[in-house]
């Protein structure tokens, strides 16, 4: 029998809330790999969205184009904007990391066993695989707001971990990293080959992403009983060197 967990049913298991070493680097630094070397930045068509089109779809480039949207579980927490990938009421806010919009989300963990609060985007429109594999990872700028807990996961949906792939037979459980956000905007950075899936469920279990069949990106918590409220900006693939 074909078993799934919404999006993001994640195990019983809070994050770790750990910056992963191949990650953080300085506000407005360039981003740099584990053992401290630069990464190549992409331009003009590594660029996600930036969000200073004041709208909710991501930057069409290079293929592109698809929607910021949040999700909820229904057994307790709240999000703003509306939850929905379809119909939702994403729209960015105010400020952003030196500029004018960012994408935030915001809201309450309930205390079920399960409970998330999110917010993500697919690569395109209608929701499709998107070819990333000429590309080596990700960056992006995120902070969270006072009183919000920090602990969020980056997650990374592929062709085997989303439904949409018609491959998992217990999905959701994507590839990606955890991050603790600070109250300053800092800037991350992710390479495919250091992302890896939580511990103890999710069929099929990879060695690695599959980077040409991505279908979005999203940052999650899941800590109980916590408000949370975080921004991200900037976000950007980065090149291969």
């Amino acid at each position: 029998m074909t078993t799934t967990r919404d999006p993001r049913f994640i195990a019983l298991l809070l994050l770790t809330g750990a910056a992963t070493a191949a990650g953080c680097v300085a506000p407005g630094a360039q981003p740099q790999n584990a053992a401290g070397g630069a990464i190549k930045e992409c331009g003009p068509e590594g660029l996600i969205d930036d969000f200073e089109d004041n709208n909710n779809q991501n930057a069409v480039v290079d293929g592109r184009g698809g929607y910021w949207y949040t999700y909820v579980d229904k057994v307790g927490s709240t999000v703003w904007p509306e939850a929905g990938e379809q119909g939702g009421t994403f729209t960015p806010s105010e400020p952003g990391y030196n500029s004018k919009f960012a994408g935030e989300v915001k809201g309450k963990i309930g205390t079920a066993a399960i409970v998330f609060g999110a917010l993500g985007m697919n690569f395109v429109d209608p929701k499709d695989v998107y070819d990333a594999s000429k590309y080596q990872g990700l960056t992006f700028f995120a902070k969270r707001s006072p009183n919000s807990t920090g602990k969020i996961r980056l997650k990374v949906p592929d062709v085997n971990t989303d439904p949409e792939g018609k491959i998992c037979s217990e999905c959701f459980n994507d590839f990606g990293v955890d991050i603790n956000l600070t109250e300053q905007w800092q800037r991350y950075t992710f390479l495919f080959r250091d992302m890896r899936q939580m511990e103890g469920w999710g069929a099929p279990r990879k060695a690695h992403i599959d980077p040409s069949k991505l279908l979005g990106l999203q940052w999650q918590t899941q800590v109980q009983g916590a408000d949370y409220d975080f921004a991200v900006d900037n976000v950007a693939f980065v090149c291969k060197g």
